[in-house]
C-alpha cells in the first residue's frame, strides 16, 4: 500500500511575493515607560541605522522592523552566523489610546526611542443648575 504526503505549504507563492517567515527575524529587547501624557519604547537594535527603521501603525497595533546594513566581506566563509545577523522585528499590541500620527522616533547608537503621546479623550458633560 502506498501512501501519499501533501505538502503544507503551496507549490507557488501566493499573491507574487514570498513573505518572510519569523525566522528571518529576531526579536529585540525593549523597555517602555508610560507616563502621563505619553508612552516611551525604547527598542535596542545594534548595528542598525536610521535608514534601516520602519515603523508602521495598524490598527491596535505597532510593528518596529529593523534591518542591518548587511556586508560581503571578500574572504566571506559560511560560520553559522546567519542567526547573529539577522534583523530585528518587534510587534505590540499597544490599543487604540495613542495618537500613532503625532509618534516621534530617533535613533542614536543602535538605541531606537519612539514617542507616543496618549489620545486626549474630551468628555465634557452639562450640567443642570435646579
Amino acid at each position: 500500500m502506498h501512501t501519499i504526503i501533501h505538502s503544507l505549504t503551496p507549490s507557488r507563492p501566493t499573491h507574487g511575493f514570498s513573505p518572510a517567515t519569523i525566522a528571518d527575524y529576531r526579536e529585540p529587547n525593549y523597555e517602555f515607560s508610560d507616563q502621563a501624557a505619553e508612552m516611551k519604547l525604547v527598542v535596542f537594535v545594534p548595528g542598525v541605522d536610521a535608514a534601516g527603521i520602519d515603523i508602521e501603525a495598524t490598527g491596535a497595533d505597532l510593528t518596529v522592523t529593523a534591518k542591518k546594513a548587511h556586508f560581503v566581506r571578500v574572504n566571506w566563509h559560511a560560520l553559522h552566523l546567519e542567526s547573529a545577523q539577522r534583523d530585528y522585528r518587534l510587534r505590540l499590541r499597544l490599543g487604540n489610546g495613542f495618537n500613532y500620527e503625532a509618534m516621534q522616533a530617533e535613533i542614536t547608537h543602535g538605541v531606537l526611542t519612539v514617542t507616543l503621546p496618549k489620545r486626549v479623550h474630551a468628555t465634557v458633560r452639562s450640567r443642570r443648575v435646579a
